[in-house]
């Protein structure tokens, strides 16, 4: 089943692949990759360009910062990390496996390791063997690398198999591989993602399963693991949802990480967008939540450094 807007890429563009991998599979070329993904603290307020401080560092380190890589291609995953460095986030995702080794000789942690894709996922039986077998291998590469957390998703809708069937289809399928996530101690993490934004193939994604958060919380409570649990983008939520806050507040025993972008258009988190992340990041600290929470803002300031930095002080709470 193909996604619906501007955007139909064929079924591969929309496996969750590491950025190199993934705007290949979509044709986004360098160029245009470079060009669309392309004194404050942060608690007091979010700070707009002109005044975002160009030598921030992190310095409360309460939230445990992350990147998720894809968002600031073309960038060398190496070049990457050292900026990380510089501002004080401790972690990276979405990378190519090939480079979890030189980033953590850098001293960064692997926050999520990729699996399968959204689009073929477990909410078709037939997709199973291998979204079964692609979890497996994420996981021993998680424990390779001494990460913790999988991404999973439930694949896109398909004609012919109800809302219910497709749940169950999903619970099924990740019940087969949870016992050998529990034996390696690491946590399969359900992503919600809107379906509303038709725009570019990363804002949103129409037709996939997982849309409401509710449904994904529920999920989480019918495999029943204290190692499956749900990824909350607050980006995703927002738009799907909303009430943010509140539903942290009650889903957070089951929710295994965390992604930020600003609402509506993914970008930057300055005072454009709608979602007020020092109060989020704050009522997450609240729920006793140790995990990451990753940047996965797509850049448009000019001087993308400078975005980063900006992103990591208004979650630096």
């Amino acid at each position: 089943m193909k996604a619906s807007g501007p955007f139909n890429a064929p079924a591969e563009a929309g496996r969750f692949l590491p950025r190199r991998t993934f705007l290949q599979s979509i044709g986004v070329t360098a160029g245009l990759a470079a060009a669309t993904i392309g004194g404050s603290t942060g608690i007091r307020a979010q700070t707009p360009m002109k005044a975002a401080d160009p030598a921030f560092k992190i310095r409360h380190g309460r939230i445990r910062q992350s990147i998720m890589g894809w968002t600031y291609a073309p960038m060398p995953a190496l070049e990457l990390a050292r900026l990380c460095r510089s501002i004080g986030l401790v972690a990276m995702e979405g990378i190519e496996r090939e480079d979890y080794p030189a980033v953590r000789e850098l001293g960064l942690e692997i926050s999520l390791v990729a699996s399968h894709g959204f689009v073929e996922g477990p909410f078709n039986r037939a997709h199973h063997a291998a979204v079964t077998k692609a979890l497996r291998e994420a996981i021993d590469v998680a424990v390779a690398n001494r990460a913790e957390r999988v991404i999973t998703f439930t694949g896109m809708r398909e004609p012919g198999i109800d809302d219910e069937t497709g749940a169950k289809n999903c619970v099924d399928c990740w019940k087969q591989v949870m016992r050998y996530a529990e034996e390696k101690r690491v946590t399969l993490c359900l992503e919600h993602l809107n379906t509303r934004d038709a725009s570019h193939p990363m804002k949103g994604h129409p037709g996939y399963f997982g849309d409401d958060v509710e449904r994904c919380i529920g999920l989480v409570k019918r495999v029943g693991s204290p190692r499956f649990k749900l990824l909350f983008d607050v980006y995703h939520v927002q738009i799907m949802n909303g009430d943010v806050i509140r539903r942290i507040r009650a889903y957070h025993e089951y929710i295994g990480h965390y992604h930020a972008a600003g609402v509506p258009g993914r970008g930057e988190l300055d005072d454009t967008q709608e979602v007020n992340y020092p109060a989020v990041m704050r009522a997450i600290l609240e729920t006793g939540y140790e995990g990451f929470v990753a940047q996965e803002f797509i850049p448009t300031w000019p001087d993308r450094a400078l975005a980063l930095r900006h992103a990591a002080s208004v979650c630096d709470v």
